[in-house]
């Protein structure tokens, strides 16, 4: 580093010539950042792209098969629901792969300490364990089952991966908050702990309406859309905000012949 003076002017310091950024020719060639400093984030956004693709599918899928699948009753019966009979397969598969999408993205998730990254892989986890194993029938699903059937050793094993997904989505919001009131983030941090608020509402009406209460049995499935759709929209929205933060401070190599 030597310093460069211009004539009446404060000086600056400029670069010597490296035998990297000296021509053939001899000549001082400009001191661009080296490409692979740009590329390098490369897979760390495809890893936040995860976390938003992983939540939209889920939510697809499970809208547009509980539309379409003769006998279910949206509003009534839950999501896990459509991976029992003919056809289940389809819900299945998104389980898991959400779940994996879900467990890459939290790899991305550096900006945010360890505990979010972690809760956001657990419910990948549960996720993917959901889709492994099939929950039993309830509220008269599949149909011709009674409301409460006998309860079996694949339903006590998805029921349990399930809470995962409905209790790490909440706390990794309010640990998120409370991250983001220590940056001085106001409004993240309420965005962040109103959707734990509304997500776990929504889950224990939902619970409610599942362990047949006469006033809210009809409307359990609609109680859980609510929590998921809530849920899953702040995941993508954690991923997206991440994604957007990575390009900003990704360093951009000046155009050909910029001098």
């Amino acid at each position: 580093m030597r310093e460069a003076r211009v004539a009446g002017k404060a000086t600056f310091p400029a670069l010597s010539p490296t035998p990297d950024t000296v021509g053939t020719s001899g000549r001082a060639l400009p001191a661009y950042p080296r490409s692979g400093m740009h590329t390098a984030s490369m897979p760390t956004r495809a890893l936040h792209w995860c976390g938003v693709v992983g939540p939209v599918l889920f939510v697809v899928v499970f809208l547009v098969e509980g539309l379409l699948r003769p006998g279910y009753d949206p509003l009534r019966h839950p999501v896990s629901s459509l991976a029992i009979g003919p056809g289940g397969w389809v819900q299945s598969v998104s389980f898991l792969v959400t779940g994996a999408l879900l467990v890459a993205s939290a790899v991305g998730l550096r900006r945010d300490g360890i505990v979010v990254p972690v809760l956001v892989a657990v419910v990948g986890a549960g996720l993917i364990g959901a889709g492994l194993w099939t929950c039993d029938p309830i509220n008269g699903y599949p149909p011709g089952t009674p409301p409460a059937p006998p309860r079996t050793t694949s339903g006590h094993l998805h029921d349990g991966f399930s809470a995962l997904l409905f209790l790490g989505v909440p706390v990794a919001c309010l640990v998120h908050a409370f991250r983001s009131l220590q940056r001085g983030a106001k409004r993240v941090a309420w965005c962040s702990a109103g959707t734990a608020v509304a997500f776990f509402a929504f889950f224990v009406l939902a619970g409610m309406g599942f362990a047949q209460s006469p006033t809210l049995m009809p409307y359990g499935g609609l109680m859980q859309r609510a929590a998921l759709v809530v849920g899953f929209a702040w995941l993508a929205a954690l991923a997206l905000a991440q994604l957007r933060a990575e390009s900003t401070q990704s360093p951009q190599r000046p155009p050909p012949g910029t001098r």
